[in-house]
């Protein structure tokens, strides 16, 4: 068959056209979502880590957190094991919920050494236990960081040993009410998962409703080309998102006109995401005067989305 270019290219113009045309509901389709765009779906549910909010203890915390409407909990895996019951009574009668749990597990499940990777999944496995009387969305993982070797090669059986394993881990997530969630980072953390379309494209091939993924902006800055499209290419794997000021990994809005969420944000309302928007982030200033500027600039450019 002789390939006629100028219909060609005709005919891809104007299916581009189309598209841009049909804005969301384009996306909309293409994800499963239906045919009308979900923004009216989409909330900002905004959650903190136990260091960004001002406070000497959890209770003191989350009275600043409820004053300032935030309404998610994200805790460290580790000390969340030890402080269970803490939690639990802090939480009782607030408008706080936990949100994902932050990692908190031993050992790596790519390691070669078969002694690390049951370590990952035994701690793991306790992890879940406890997110899911916490009724959190799920247990946040990375496969490797760069600091931890020996690991396996970067290889199509790795990545197929990887599905296995989380395919089991999710199995288990769901058996206890939450999720495992693969989280990409920029490459001076981890070199094996980078974007937010890769851990995706590992929960699809997974197809298993107990693993899902994160976007975090501040790996986001360093390895996505839009962030619009990161999040597009989650659809409905997108469990959690991470938020930090784009340079400094600070509270949004300290690294001034960088810290511009608004794509992102887009991509969000495309989806009807309404799950959890969480600081992962450090503070250059007071947190009294810092934290609440970062919630009044995030809930601006969620609007202007």
């Amino acid at each position: 068959m002789t390939l006629d270019r100028r219909r060609f290219l005709k005919t891809t113009l104007a299916g581009s056209a189309a598209v841009a045309i049909g804005g969301c509901t384009s996306f909309a389709s293409a994800n499963g979502k239906g045919d009308s765009c979900s923004k009216s779906k989409a909330k900002l549910n905004i959650s903190f880590q136990e260091g960004t909010a001002p406070g000497a203890n959890l209770n003191e915390k989350f009275d600043f957190m409820e004053k300032h409407g935030v309404v998610g909990f994200e805790p460290h895996g580790k000390p969340m094991l030890a402080r269970l019951q803490e939690m639990k009574d802090a939480l009782k009668g607030r408008n706080i919920k936990v949100s994902a749990v932050c990692a908190g597990f031993d050992g790596f499940i790519l390691s070669t050494d078969p002694k690390i990777r049951k370590q990952c999944r035994d701690t793991m496995e306790a992890l879940m236990i406890a997110a899911g009387e916490l009724e959190s969305v799920g247990v946040i993982i990375v496969p490797a960081f760069n600091s931890q070797v020996p690991v396996m090669p970067h290889t199509q059986e790795t990545r197929d040993f990887l599905c296995e394993q989380f395919d089991e881990m999710g199995t288990f997530a769901q058996q206890h009410g939450t999720t495992v969630i693969l989280e990409p980072l920029n490459r001076k953390e981890a070199f094996y998962l980078r974007q937010v379309a890769d851990a995706a494209s590992i929960c699809r091939d997974i197809n298993n409703p107990g693993v899902k993924c994160l976007g975090d902006f501040w790996h986001m800055t360093w390895e996505e080309t839009c962030d619009m499209a990161a999040f597009l290419s989650a659809g409905d794997y997108l469990q959690h998102v991470h938020m930090a000021s784009r340079k400094r990994r600070s509270m949004p809005g300290e690294d001034g006109d960088a810290d511009d969420y608004v794509k992102g944000f887009k991509g969000l309302k495309m989806l009807g995401y309404d799950k959890y928007v969480s600081f992962e982030c450090g503070a250059q200033g007071d947190r009294n005067i810092v934290v609440p500027a970062a919630l009044e600039l995030l809930r601006k450019q969620w609007e202007e989305a």
